[in-house]
């Protein structure tokens, strides 16, 4: 797969994108505003396209969706949070290397 299919996560959908997923996920929490976020989305975009049958990557602005954001207590974007079944699994804050990024989520897969 080739074209990397990242999902725009809302307050509509989290539920059946993340929590209800069979798969594990790996939600990047970001702001547009925000410069180490767009450090992080090369890499969030090449860990979907190398994991695409094993993990689903969705994104969420917290901006836009401030109730999830305090939900998950996010307090410093980026954050990676990953899922499985339907729990957080673990997180990563802050702008890391592709290389620890996917270390983490070797764990889970």
């Amino acid at each position: 797969m080739s074209e990397t299919t990242l999902i725009e996560l809302n307050e509509n959908n989290f539920q059946e994108e993340v929590l209800d997923s069979t798969l594990p996920v790996l939600v990047d929490m970001w702001a547009p505003w925000c410069m180490p976020c767009r450090m992080v989305a090369p890499a969030v975009e090449k860990i979907a396209r190398d994991n695409s049958t094993t993990l689903k990557v969705c994104k969420l602005n917290v901006d836009e969706n401030q109730n999830l954001a305090v939900r998950y207590n996010i307090q410093g974007i980026p954050a990676l949070l990953i899922f499985k079944d339907g729990k957080e699994y673990d997180r990563i804050v802050g702008a890391v290397p592709p290389q620890a990024i996917q270390t983490k989520l070797d764990n889970i897969l």
